[in-house]
């Protein structure tokens, strides 16, 4: 039923969403030089690798020079980057993902590799799921950005606090993996994004 819900979701959206992402497209273009869209290789459901799509937020190449971002004081991220980010529309190009299948609406977010080899065997098993745009460990960590770009050392905050957090938060999901549970996780995602 919720692969039913994604494949509805995702083309309305992307049908609807169209006049917005020319305009964010443009405009990311016009501050800085390279592509709109940026995509990063993660790995999805049992594992599998996947092309991930968003608007481009920083400069071309600043992946290079690290994986996590650090808030605003991340001097790669560009003016425009930071209102995409703050308002989550840099996501939107993953309804791209969700209509192809790699993601889902609604799921734990996925990772860069550098990452799942680290999950523990029962960390694991967020990977037995469809990833998703959003989920119970986004909306508490909505400020991500902001607490890592406070931490002394940004990776280290991630791996041993973040991201195991987020993982239990992940586990919430899997175990109440319900079409009423996936309406609840996107209402909050849009009130908290409101907020």
């Amino acid at each position: 039923m919720t692969r039913f819900l994604d494949i509805l979701f995702s083309l309305f959206g992307l049908i609807v969403l169209s006049p917005l992402f020319l305009v964010l497209y443009v405009l990311i273009r016009m501050e800085s030089k390279g592509g709109g869209f940026y995509s990063q290789e993660r790995v999805g459901r049992n594992g599998v690798p996947f092309r991930l799509y968003k608007f481009r937020s920083m400069r071309v190449g600043s992946d290079r020079k690290g994986l996590i971002t650090v808030g605003e004081r991340d001097n790669r991220i560009t003016r425009t980057g930071l209102f995409i980010r703050k308002y989550k529309l840099d996501e939107l190009p993953q309804l791209w993902n969700v209509l192809m299948g790699d993601m889902s609406l609604v799921g734990p977010r996925p990772e860069v590799e550098k990452y799942t080899r680290l999950y523990t065997p029962e960390q694991k098993r967020v990977l037995s799921v469809r990833p998703g745009i959003t989920d119970w460990a986004s909306i508490e960590y909505i400020d991500e950005n902001r607490i890592l770009g406070e931490a002394a050392d940004p990776d280290k905050a991630y791996i041993e606090q973040i991201m195991p957090d987020k993982i239990a938060l992940n586990m919430r999901y899997i175990n109440h993996h319900t079409v009423g549970e996936y309406f609840r996780i996107i209402f909050a995602t849009f009130f908290n994004i409101g907020k």
